[in-house]
């Protein structure tokens, strides 16, 4: 497993790409929630909605003019410079706004991280001159001077500019449109998508032209050609019916997420692991996108996540079979390239990208001789002394880093760890700090590594299905344990001296379960033990169950009696505290068996 302290490196031209793409989706996707209502109260309750009331209407003009550009305007200067650049950043925003005959959507994310950048050098150059008392003064009059200067450069400079570039785009955009032409788009934005540039294209640019679109016509098929879940359950549906290994295994819960939860990025480690499954993301995107402009439906507002319930409460009156016809003919696409490509595909099926991971850690550890040493256990756990917080980091700071959290947040509660939160954010928004684990995608690991190099980094394949998150938890657990279980082994150590000695101090009236565990070669010895060891039980009428598990299976309880060998008990010790050990130098006949059979319940 990757876990190291990262040194900022060059960037490549992906990582800039993303990294712009971010600042362009970060400022739209807190606001998501505000495009959403807007987008409700437009379809609810405006002259053609399902509930038409002119008084409740009389807020869609507002919301869409000055609410949303200047909650974008915010949160952008908020990217920039925290509080103060996000007040400046709303105030510059309203010199693009006012007067302007089309929503600023784009002169917001001009001006807010403007707005951030100008206070930010204004306070390194004056603000550790100011004297003491006079703070509050400098840093009202600062803020409010600079962002009215700014309003004015807006007014006069970036709402002309941004009006003429908006009226351009908007021209070009129902140009490719009466042509048939916006298919195509689709030809790149599923690479991207793949690429994890999903957000900083849909979030970034379509979104913001699509809401412009929308403010016309009542709808925009731009809304659809990113958040569109067609392609992406045709894939999963293939790798239903042809894939195999433990891809086909998985394929239709990750279909449910993806189709219903609108967490698009859980089938992009499916398309990674056969690049040819490209093409049926993009027919189904081409194919998808060109039976809404053919139907000449749209929805009314960003869907966001993806999910089909989302487009079809975004969806504008009397267009729901439209919009369903739209993704059905984009599944059916993706599907039949995927089958095609899955059945000719002649691999055994096992290169599912967590499963290789998991292969390869396992053949790690095998290379070591089987279960790492004492030694080895407490060099692993080093980096982790000083961790104090897990977050999890996407493009976005949503859906799968998410649901990412949530399965790590879980693991570590049931190991008993408490004093280590779990959370997810966008990588924009991480903070360079001593004690932080990051984890994140291998795609996206550049860009946190850049944000945050100072913290411990982990990449993953896939947030939903990695085997670093045991490893993870054990090391986390183990840092707890190195000091209790030294401290236990040195206060015990007189009463530890004879060999087996420790047979009639365990409590047999707690154990519910024998366990034996792998160590080393003797994989084939530990299952041969348990074998024998059932025969004992079986033949003096004891049930207590018997099983055969590797080190990291085990749960921390003194309901459990495990046998193990000298060389594996002290690495036991330090990863586990509660369960009841027995350490006997043969694992397939030690003359312990008889006494430990005969006090079992």
């Amino acid at each position: 497993m990757e876990a190291t302290k990262t040194v900022p490196k060059k960037s490549s031209l992906k990582t800039k790409i993303q990294k712009l793409g971010t600042s362009l989706s970060g400022m739209i996707m807190p606001n998501i929630a505000a495009v959403i209502a807007w987008g409700l109260v437009t379809a609810i309750f405006m002259a053609q909605g399902w509930f038409p009331n002119a008084q409740i209407a009389k807020m869609i003009s507002p919301m869409l003019n000055y609410l949303i550009p200047l909650l974008i305007a915010y949160v952008g200067g908020r990217m920039v410079y925290e509080e103060r650049g996000a007040v400046v950043g709303a105030v510059a925003a309203m010199g693009v706004i006012v007067g302007s005959s089309v929503p600023m959507f784009i002169g917001a994310m001009i001006m807010g991280p403007l707005g951030g950048w100008c206070i930010k050098k204004f306070d390194q150059l004056f603000q550790e001159k100011i004297k003491s008392g006079f703070e509050m003064i400098y840093n009202n009059f600062s803020s409010g001077i600079l962002g009215m200067v700014l309003a004015i450069f807006g007014v006069f400079v970036v709402n002309p500019l941004v009006t003429a570039g908006s009226n351009f785009m908007s021209r070009g955009v129902d140009w490719i449109i009466s042509i048939h032409m916006l298919p195509l788009a689709n030809i790149f934005i599923e690479p991207a998508k793949i690429l994890f540039l999903n957000n900083a294209i849909g979030n970034g640019i379509l979104v913001p032209l699509g809401i412009q679109q929308a403010s016309t016509s009542g709808k925009s098929v731009l809304f659809l050609l990113e958040s569109n879940p067609g392609p992406g359950i045709g894939i999963l549906l293939a790798f239903m019916i042809f894939g195999k290994g433990t891809a086909k295994a998985s394929a239709p819960g990750a279909a449910i997420i993806q189709f219903f939860g609108g967490i698009h990025e859980i089938y992009f480690p499916y398309v990674l692991m056969k690049p040819a499954l490209i093409l049926a993301a993009i027919a189904g995107g081409v194919s998808g996108t060109f039976t809404f402009s053919l139907l000449n439906t749209g929805i009314k507002a960003a869907a966001s996540p993806g999910s089909i319930i989302a487009i079809l409460l975004m969806t504008p009156k009397g267009n729901y079979l439209r919009i369903l016809t739209g993704v059905a003919v984009a599944a059916i696409v993706s599907f039949i390239v995927a089958a095609i490509i899955l059945k000719a595909d002649k691999s055994d099926g096992e290169t599912d990208l967590a499963e290789k991971q998991a292969q390869m850690d396992q053949m790690k550890s095998e290379s070591k001789g089987g279960m790492p040493s004492a030694e080895d256990a407490e060099r692993s756990v080093q980096d982790y002394a000083d961790i104090k917080k897990v977050i999890f980091a996407c493009d976005a700071g949503m859906g799968s880093s998410a649901m990412g959290a949530s399965l790590l947040r879980d693991k570590v509660k049931k190991a008993g760890i408490k004093d280590i939160p779990v959370t997810n954010t966008a990588i924009s928004r991480l903070k360079d700090e001593q004690g932080l684990l990051v984890i994140t995608q291998d795609e996206l690991a550049d860009r946190a590594s850049q944000k945050t190099p100072n913290a411990m980094h982990i990449s993953v394949g896939n947030f939903l299905s990695s085997p670093k998150y045991d490893e993870v938890v054990i090391n986390l657990k183990t840092v707890k344990q190195i000091a209790p279980a030294e401290s236990q082994a040195e206060t015990h150590a007189e009463s530890n001296k004879e060999a087996d000695g420790k047979i009639d101090t365990i409590d047999y009236a707690a154990v519910k379960e024998v366990d034996f565990i792998h160590h080393d070669q003797r994989v084939g010895s530990s299952t041969m033990a348990t074998s024998l060891f059932k025969d004992r039980l079986k033949k003096e009428g004891k049930k207590t169950p018997v099983k055969n598990l590797g080190i990291d299976e085990l749960e921390d309880s003194k309901l459990h009696l495990v046998i193990v060998t000298p060389e594996a008990e002290k690495n036991l010790k330090l990863r586990y505290t509660e369960v009841q050990i027995v350490s006997v130098e043969d694992l397939l006949n030690s003359k312990d068996y008889d006494y430990i059979v005969e006090h079992l319940a």
